[in-house]
């Protein structure tokens, strides 16, 4: 066992980010004091998560976000209405696809490529989504890199007023290097 109940199998480490001498990018590297926040909600969900937005809005304008479809829209609005007209500041919000049209997964690209620092995905617990398995695909991706995950307001609302999200964090990853590296049964190395 280590430190906080996890448990590893022998090709399994948990380490600090270490860089990538492969040649590949390098998804694990440590997150800057402005942090790269993602914000997603399903439709039952987008008034709370706007709700949320405008109620920390001063907050999330020292971050970058990125949203997946008409969130992005309604997030970037609401940002506008609270900065008002006079405002010189410039609301950047980046906007993915819809979920259901492949926003979930360019967002799990994203984090599986460290692109994204915090993930806050008012999802809904009560309706079935055409797209299930992307929702469930993210979230798995957002553990697997140990991307700070909210479901819920209570959760978003720990996250955002914790001292970790306006100063540098370097997460402790797992290493997968050797799952990379693992024999496939049947599968023969030809050196190509």
């Amino acid at each position: 066992m280590l430190g906080g109940g996890f448990f590893f199998s022998k090709e399994l480490t948990m380490s600090r980010p270490t860089p990538d001498r492969s040649g590949q990018h390098d998804a694990h590297r440590s997150m800057q004091t402005s942090k790269r926040v993602a914000l997603v909600a399903h439709d039952n969900r987008k008034k709370d998560l706007i709700e949320w937005v405008e109620w920390n809005w001063s907050a999330l304008l020292d971050h970058q976000l990125i949203c997946t479809g008409t969130t992005g829209s309604l997030v970037e609005q609401a940002l506008a209405k609270k900065l008002g007209k006079e405002s010189e500041k410039k609301i950047a919000v980046r906007k993915l696809k819809s979920g259901p049209l492949g926003g979930d997964q360019q967002l799990g690209a994203l984090i599986a490529d460290g692109e994204i620092d915090v993930l806050i995905f008012l999802w809904d617990p009560m309706e079935p989504q055409p797209h299930d398995v992307d929702v469930k695909a993210l979230l798995r991706i957002a553990v697997l890199y140990n991307v700070p995950t909210a479901c819920n307001r209570s959760t978003a609302d720990f996250m955002i007023s914790s001292n970790l999200f306006t100063t540098e964090y370097s997460p402790i990853l797992v290493d997968y290097s050797s799952y990379m590296r693992r024999d496939v049964k049947g599968v023969r190395d030809t050196g190509d």
